[in-house]
């Protein structure tokens, strides 16, 4: 078996179908679907067995413990060479597995001796780590749509998540919404460590300094639904700042600007809103000039007027949301010197 696609799920049946669906879609079929029910209430059982005559899909139930502890659950009955973990929110487009088996296949190619005689020889595995990027179906809703732009574009994710230092070292992190790993490497470095929110990152993180490198394919991305109304962005986000600062106690020298920007960008907000009541309304020309950049590049992109007024909320969701749980995970984490786990404990939602 070439691919175990390895799925969390969380009270999530309608999505598991529509994923599931578009995996019996798949142009090349060389793998095996592993379903694993992190202690939801509403369960998905019902709606695999729909799939067990069109997949070879298995699954399993355990306890809540969070989406890293159940790809790692799901990765223990894997069978396949290489482990991809989708995010149950995610469908595929019909050449999704065959994509992602031409591009571990062409860098699989590399044989170098394996003694001093050079009479014989070994394949090195080029591809350790992969992922693929995340698009928005044209079907989605417009505020799918728009939490899709917010999460993906130049203007402000900085097109971290697949842009032009993909494939730098030490540049590209995959996201677990659509990430490979080859068995070897998940072994070695240990898979997912139980963090609510950064784990990939963690897990990126610990490929590197292992000496592995991970990998953009462009041509396997997924339709990424996402959150669906705004409270539920806004904790995504802010969960996500949070998880920065504690990937920077686990990994101090791993802090750069660039996670700092959204704070930033909170902080400039908020000053620019103050200076125009206490001083002058030229203030607002900043904020002002960010949002014709946002719609007008949404509105290049989505061809949607609402979409791209949709897009302007969501980009201040993304970055006021991100930046407000940056700063509270340095309050938490790093002046009041709280744990980890403690985090997470917030009663803002």
């Amino acid at each position: 078996m070439k691919f175990s696609i390895i799925i969390p799920v969380y009270n999530r049946p309608q999505e598991v179908g529509e994923l599931l669906e578009s995996l019996t879609e798949q142009t090349c079929t060389d793998f095996e679907v592993i379903i694993v029910e992190d202690g939801s209430k509403v369960n998905s059982k019902e709606v695999v067995e729909k799939f067990h005559t069109k997949l070879n899909i298995r699954y399993f139930e355990k306890e809540n413990g969070g989406p890293g502890p159940a790809r790692n659950y799901g990765a223990q009955y894997a069978l396949g060479d290489y482990l991809v973990f989708l995010d149950s929110d995610c469908i595929t487009p019909p050449q999704y597995v065959e994509n992602l088996n031409k591009a571990v296949t062409d860098n699989d190619s590399e044989c170098v001796p394996k003694d001093e005689s050079g009479d014989t020889t070994e394949t090195i595995r080029k591809t350790d780590v992969f992922g693929g990027p995340d698009r928005a179906a044209n079907d989605f809703s417009d505020i799918q749509k728009a939490v899709n732009y917010s999460m993906t574009s130049l203007f402000t994710t900085g097109g971290i998540r697949g842009g032009k230092n993909a494939n730098k070292p030490d540049k590209y992190f995959p996201r677990s919404f659509n990430m490979g790993i080859s068995r070897n490497v998940y072994e070695i470095t240990g898979g997912f460590a139980p963090m609510r929110f950064g784990e990939d990152i963690d897990l990126s993180y610990r490929i590197y300094k292992a000496g592995f490198k991970c990998e953009l394919i462009p041509d396997a991305y997924v339709y990424h639904k996402r959150r669906t109304n705004m409270r539920s962005f806004f904790k995504q986000v802010f969960f996500s700042g949070m998880a920065r600062i504690n990937l920077y106690k686990r990994y101090p020298d791993t802090m750069k600007l660039v996670y700092m920007l959204p704070a930033l960008f909170t902080v400039g907000i908020v000053a620019c809103i103050i200076l125009a009541i206490l001083w002058s309304v030229w203030f607002l020309l900043p904020p002002i000039f960010i949002v014709f950049v946002w719609f007008f590049d949404s509105l290049r992109l989505n061809k949607n007027i609402k979409t791209a007024l949709l897009s302007v909320i969501t980009s201040f969701i993304q970055l006021i949301g991100y930046g407000c749980g940056f700063f509270y995970g340095i309050w938490i984490r790093i002046i009041l010197g709280k744990s980890e786990a403690e985090s997470y404990k917030t009663n803002f939602f």
